[in-house]
């Protein structure tokens, strides 16, 4: 393939795919990872290139956030001591061990997610805080450690993951969560699985630049429809994303 050609198509896919995961609070994977493995890297390398790229949505849905939202960076702080860790874990393991039957897995709970989320109609449209008190954060830190495994270890889904819990476990609306998802999981614990794996294996450098423009203007551009349009439409975009990515997975799964 023609090297611009080439270019332009990694730019088009890491601006589709991150915007609609901006919006929807993860699953930039659903499009990004299988164009990079549809363009011939091999899974690791294709793995490390695409959390790389990942960590510029992060960086651009931050840069629109940071604008119109206030945190509580001691809640922020948690929520990256409980799922960093994970992160390595997860980053560790997949190298050494196939991913189909995870994949499998991952993709019929989240398609349940998607859809748990749509038969709860009120569900994140009003910040709700609760389980903040030591056995709840407990509980949390556990569940975001799992969380962070499956980010290192596998591909779609898991922002998606951390967005709703922090909606379902902590009461955030939608919104403010998926502005937590983007900005900790997006930069922070991406980061962390593509330096794991990074330093594990090798990254496609030369398709880097396109993947990170598309990944800043895309997250930058779905940021903002979130939060103009507000927990409504988010809500919509994240039980839209949740099925796909799990019919998604679930399909990759089932294949050898």
């Amino acid at each position: 393939m023609d090297f611009w050609l080439e270019q332009l198509l990694l730019f088009v896919v890491a601006l589709t795919a991150n915007f609609f995961s901006a919006l929807a609070g993860g699953g930039a994977g659903l499009l990004q990872l299988p164009a990079l493995l549809f363009l011939g890297l091999p899974f690791a390398l294709a793995l490390a290139t695409h959390k790389v790229a990942s960590v510029f949505l992060g960086l651009g849905a931050t840069a629109r956030h940071l604008r119109a939202a206030q945190y509580d960076w001691r809640f922020a702080a948690y929520i990256l001591a409980a799922g960093v860790p994970g992160v390595v874990t997860g980053a560790l393991i997949i190298l050494h061990i196939p991913d189909h039957i995870a994949q499998l897995a991952l993709g019929i709970l989240t398609l349940g997610l998607g859809l748990y989320s749509a038969f709860k109609p009120q569900l994140g449209l009003v910040s709700e805080p609760r389980h903040r008190d030591l056995p709840g954060m407990i509980t949390g830190a556990l569940v975001l450690w799992l969380i962070g495994t499956l980010n290192g270890s596998l591909t779609s889904g898991t922002g998606l993951f951390v967005t709703l819990f922090l909606v379902r476990w902590f009461g955030l609306d939608y919104k403010t969560a998926v502005s937590y998802t983007l900005i900790l999981v997006g930069i922070v614990w991406n980061g962390v699985g593509a330096l794991a794996l990074g330093v594990q294996g090798a990254i496609r450098w030369d398709w880097l630049p396109a993947l990170i423009a598309g990944s800043l203007i895309g997250g930058y551009l779905g940021a903002h429809l979130s939060i103009v349009k507000g927990n409504r439409l988010v809500k919509r975009a994240f039980e839209t994303m949740t099925i796909l990515v799990g019919l998604a997975l679930i399909g990759r799964g089932f294949q050898p």
